[in-house]
């Protein structure tokens, strides 16, 4: 499958970084990505996560579910969280992205955004347990979404794309180490998007 670099839709950066991300619309045929965003949603076991920011919790805007191996333990929105066994949709999706990626996935995080008010700050995947330069693959059903990626030291150098339906972002190189990235609110009507990220938890 053809990767792309460049962008025509509004918004969108002309070019990506292929040291740092690959983008591949329309992985997943419609058929697909409409069948699997009903299962996802009406089949994980969703849950909403605390934060606490300057000594007051809050509640993540977004829905959440981990999933992978035995002993794949992973600590996000400040609480470590134990992994659900693989689904079967799951492990296809996993069969998919893993040649492109050139890596075994041992674990998911399913991110469920319900609207245009749920999001994701800024933010790196830079965990101790993730590696160095971690290799991870985002897959994103229903509602397209804004994903913009800046220079941790020069917020000038940044990049903005939309996360297609049925798309696949290859993240990887040093982009989590001198990068963040963010799906920011929309005032503008939403539908419900799922998004799932595969990563290799280094087991100890």
């Amino acid at each position: 499958m053809e990767q792309l670099d460049l962008f025509s839709d509004e918004g969108q950066s002309i070019y990506l970084p292929y040291e740092l991300m690959e983008y591949y619309p329309d992985f997943f045929s419609p058929e697909e990505c409409n069948f699997l965003l009903n299962k996802f949603i009406s089949d994980t076991p969703w849950e909403q996560r605390t934060l606490k920011i300057y000594n007051k919790e809050i509640l993540t805007p977004r829905l959440t579910a981990w999933f992978g191996d035995p002993g794949t333990d992973y600590s996000f929105s400040g609480t470590k969280n134990n992994p659900l066994p693989w689904t079967e949709e799951l492990l296809r999706i996993k069969e998919r992205v893993e040649p492109i990626a050139g890596i075994s996935f041992n674990s998911v995080l399913l991110n469920y955004y319900r609207d245009g008010n749920d999001s994701v700050a800024w933010h790196s995947d830079n965990e101790q347990v993730l590696g160095k330069r971690p290799v991870i693959a985002s897959v994103s059903f229903g509602q397209p979404r804004k994903f913009d990626v800046r220079n941790k030291s020069d917020h000038s150098r940044k990049y903005s794309l939309t996360l297609g339906n049925g798309s696949f972002l290859l993240m990887k190189g040093d982009l989590q180490q001198n990068w963040e990235h963010r799906i920011p609110k929309s005032t503008k009507p939403m539908q419900p998007r799922v998004n799932l990220t595969f990563r290799l938890i280094t087991l100890e």
